[in-house]
């Protein structure tokens, strides 16, 4: 009788495990030969984002839309969270994929693109470092770029090195690191 209701239950418990286990993807490897991993996903919650709430879910779309081993869902108990205050927009990463953003209103007041905001802060929580380079192309340079700049997109190398972060199975956990994109950063920045 045990036997049969096992028996009975065992499709649903497959069906469950394959829904619970991590979606393949496939991309390209160093080799150019084309490998599958597991898709990482990240959950976010913006529910106190305030006015970015909307801004916060089409950066996450944008990244979505552009790499293959890491897709990020609203949801909780979330990974990392996304706050509204009023200063500088800023990221503090407690390890790869977890931490807080802050979408700072001090930015936006001074003409910032607030998707090109939200879409590099969240660069940081994978495993993206500032690169000031003043190009409008590298989502990266952040304020360094004009305050014209509205590129909210992923260049292809900062594309490559998110998928590199969350390629494999053992993913590096990352470093701690607070990331404030201030145009003044490099004044502030502590003597090494």
């Amino acid at each position: 009788m045990r036997l049969s209701r096992f028996l009975r239950a065992l499709p649903a418990l497959v069906l469950g495990l394959v829904l619970l286990s991590p979606t393949p993807s496939a991309h390209a490897g160093a080799s150019g030969v084309s490998t599958v991993s597991a898709v990482r996903v990240l959950r976010y919650d913006a529910s106190r984002a305030a006015e970015f709430r909307t801004v916060i879910d089409q950066a996450a779309q944008v990244w979505n839309a552009s790499v293959t081993n890491v897709r990020l869902v609203a949801g909780t108990p979330a990974d990392f969270t996304v706050l509204a205050d009023n200063g500088w927009p800023r990221t503090s990463r407690t390890s790869l994929g977890r931490g807080t953003i802050w979408m700072g209103r001090e930015a936006t007041s001074e003409g910032y693109y607030p998707l090109r905001i939200a879409t590099h802060e969240i660069g940081h929580i994978l495993g993206l470092p500032d690169r000031r380079t003043g190009l409008c192309s590298d989502l990266m340079s952040g304020s360094s770029a004009p305050v014209s700049c509205t590129n909210a997109n992923p260049s292809a190398a900062e594309r490559s090195a998110v998928n590199a972060n969350f390629a494999g199975s053992a993913l590096l956990g990352g470093s701690a690191a607070l990331f404030v994109d201030r145009p003044d950063a490099a004044r502030l920045a502590p003597a090494a």
